[in-house]
């Protein structure tokens, strides 16, 4: 049997690895580039590149690849065997540090916003050396940054980078004032959890709409759902047990610290959540965890469904951010300790967080943004599109005692008692946790809970590094003039949480009144992504991320134009999906349907005049009227389509696929959704909800 410790990260050019197979000198050099933040010295990189080609090939490898991720929201690789000519013939394998550092690559496809003309196609690759080189399918893959001739950022991981950078650079400012001289760097951490569905790979290849967008366009609610709620945490069904353990084998071998397991709450949905990693190594474990999913699952006959929403009137699926601060020194910077109200660096801390998201929150919701999240979001299992911040009773109660100049009521942990004496009694949790928040404070870390399933992390944590660090950058400046420490601190905290309380909200984001709330207090509520993309080139974005240098204005406005064109492309695909499911699938099984009740009426009246058909009659009528209300609405839906072409402004053509092609898609839907009932399953062409919910 093999223990799990001894494969876990065997596919992984890691630290021990490298220990091992570099000469000592060339190892320390790398360590100290890699901790300096220098380049690297071309001797050291031909010297890695050589281990690193060894290692590789002894482990089955041919090729290698710089692994990146452009704006598409996926990854690219590109390959290149090992394999260089040799006398008489024959081949030796190589690979030089030249190539391990940089790559050329094509960068004309990739999506740039106009970044670079279609006709400029030189791009760069640069080896990302904090992340680790990994094998998969027998290709060696270097994780990289990507970026244009000009110098462009045209992915998501530079940014990210640049953010760290940036966070890291304030962060220690701010810890010097309390006298951590020990503290050398600090790095945001991050555990992304992962929800998905699975559905059978038969019934998945029978439906247009999941094959060609990741989500059911068309589908009459089962009659049963998640009513029981008995799929949460319940018993894991023998095949997707199989799936989660393969999953789990394949992601262990490339150092994914894949933790927890489990049934969601709709049925055939799924969690999984890794321990903690450093930012850019999360990200790309995410990245690789996503990928992997949608293999196994074919491997098992199953389909992995990774769109936020592909079921209507079913939980959708999110990704849980749940992100903090560590130092060198091994110090988590958002946990409290024992006694939070006496602990004045962990609340100067959240209070920079609160502040942040608080004149950020548009940022924040623009960073979850997409057409699938839209779905998803102000449903009754995401947060809403509003972002307010959860602290839990003790810290709002500490930070309000600060405010008003009274003393803290430290209160001391209440032991849970359950009523059943043989069972352990345990220190009760201060506060709760809150489900409905988009940003909830959960112990020693916050959870940004209003990603979609599909989404990079890269993005919302490039905005909330880089938002944190413009607040540690405002608290240092005025620190350091300061000559009475501790009285500054004591105000500036007290004047932040007078300033940015608004954005603390403890309560149900799932009542209705929260919104009225929410909008008297002046948050703002973006329910769309056409409405909250345009204000990422606000003016005040604009300086946040120029001061810090993780975008430039010009890569601002080509990831707006970006997004909008994803929203608009992805809503023509769908609208024109569901036009071709309806013509040439949908209402051609209603005729045929129609013709059996109509053949059946005139059988029965042949045999006798007055024998009644009350089925036959009325449920041939209510079918008329509603083909012709769908025929309506397929006619018009495709003349919608057609008006998109004529636009060319990306936002007023994302405004026109919200306001106009949407609500048609919706309308259609409704009439094909009562026709399904109608239908005999026999005639219905198309998988049901029932079908792919409970197919597995």
């Amino acid at each position: 049997m093999k223990l799990v410790s001894d494969y876990f990260g065997c596919m992984v050019f890691d630290d021990t690895v490298m220990k091992a197979m570099l000469a000592e000198d060339v190892y320390n050099s790398l360590k100290r580039t890699l901790k300096d933040g220098r380049s690297l010295n071309l001797s050291v990189a031909n010297a890695v590149a050589s281990a690193m080609k060894d290692w590789a090939i002894a482990h089955g490898a041919t090729h290698f690849t710089h692994w990146f991720q452009p704006m598409t929201g996926i990854t690219a690789e590109k390959h290149d065997s090992f394999i260089s000519p040799a006398e008489n013939g024959r081949v030796i394998m190589e690979f030089s540090g030249k190539e391990l550092i940089k790559g050329e690559t094509d960068a004309s496809s990739f999506p740039s916003g106009g970044l670079r003309a279609t006709f400029e196609a030189r791009g760069y690759t640069a080896w990302d050396a904090t992340s680790y080189a990994f094998i998969k399918d027998k290709v060696l893959c270097i994780p990289t940054a990507f970026c244009s001739y000009s110098g462009d950022a045209l992915d998501k991981k530079t940014p990210l980078l640049r953010s760290m950078e940036a966070i890291n650079r304030q962060a220690l400012r701010v810890l010097k004032l309390f006298g951590n001289e020990d503290v050398t760097s600090i790095k945001t951490t991050v555990g992304p959890e992962q929800e998905y569905f699975l559905i059978d790979k038969e019934l998945f290849a029978r439906r247009k709409d999941l094959v060609y967008t990741g989500r059911t366009l068309f589908g009459a609610p089962p009659p049963k759902s998640q009513e029981l709620e008995g799929h949460y945490y319940g018993v894991i069904k023998p095949r997707v047990q199989a799936f989660m353990n393969d999953l789990n084998e394949e992601l262990w071998k490339l150092g994914v610290l894949a933790k927890t397991e489990h049934n969601e709450a709709a049925p055939a949905q799924h969690e999984l959540a890794p321990l903690y990693a450093t930012t850019n190594i999360a990200v790309d474990h995410n990245q690789l965890t996503m990928e992997i999913m949608q293999k196994i699952a074919k491997k098992h006959n199953m389909v992995c469904l990774l769109h936020e929403k592909p079921f209507q009137g079913v939980n959708g699926s999110g990704k849980q951010n749940n992100c903090s601060l560590s130092t060198n020194t091994g110090i988590n910077l958002l946990e409290p300790g024992d006694t939070p109200a006496e602990n004045a660096q962990f609340l100067l801390f959240l209070c920079a967080v609160i502040r942040a998201v608080d004149e950020y929150q548009d940022l924040l919701r623009i960073s979850v943004a997409s057409a699938g999240n839209d779905h998803r979001l102000g449903a009754h299992e995401a947060p809403p599109a509003v972002v307010s911040i959860y602290l839990g009773d003790e810290l709002t109660e500490i930070l309000q005692s600060i405010e008003r100049e009274i003393p803290y009521d430290s209160k001391e942990k209440e032991l849970l008692r359950v009523g059943v004496h043989t069972l352990p009694k345990f220190p009760k949790d201060t506060t709760d946790r809150n489900r409905t928040s988009p940003f909830a404070f959960t112990g020693n870390k916050f959870e940004f809970r209003m990603l979609g399933s599909s989404a990079s992390v890269s993005d919302p944590n490039t905005i909330l590094n880089t938002a944190v660090a413009q607040i540690l950058m405002e608290f240092a400046d005025e620190l350091e003039q300061e000559s009475h420490f501790e009285s500054a601190l004591h105000s500036l905290i007290k004047r932040v949480f007078q300033t940015h309380k608004r954005i603390i909200f403890n309560g149900n984001g799932y009542d209705d009144k929260w919104l009225a709330e929410a909008q008297s207090r002046g948050l703002r509520n973006y329910a769309t992504t056409p409405e909250a993309l345009p204000h990422f080139i606000d003016e005040k974005n604009i300086q946040l991320f120029t001061t810090h240098k993780v975008y430039t204005e010009r890569e601002m406005r080509s990831r707006l134009e970006i997004q909008l064109n994803s929203y608009c492309n992805l809503i023509d695909i769908e609208g024109r999906t569901m036009v071709e499911m309806t013509k040439k699938e949908l209402l051609p099984a209603v005729t045929a349907y129609s013709q059996l009740l109509a053949n059946t009426i005139i059988a029965k009246r042949s045999v006798c005049a007055t024998l009644p058909t009350p089925y036959e009659e009325e449920t041939l009528q209510e079918i008329s009227a509603r083909v012709a209300n769908a025929y309506v609405q397929v006619s018009t839906l495709e003349n919608a389509l057609h008006g998109a072409q004529m636009r060319h402004e990306a936002g007023e053509n994302a405004n026109y696929y919200k306001d106009e092609v949407l609500p048609i898609m919706q309308k259609l839907r409704a009439d094909i959704d009562k026709l399904e009932g109608l239908v005999s399953a026999n005639y219905w062409p198309i998988p049901t909800y029932g079908d792919l919910l409970f197919g597995i």
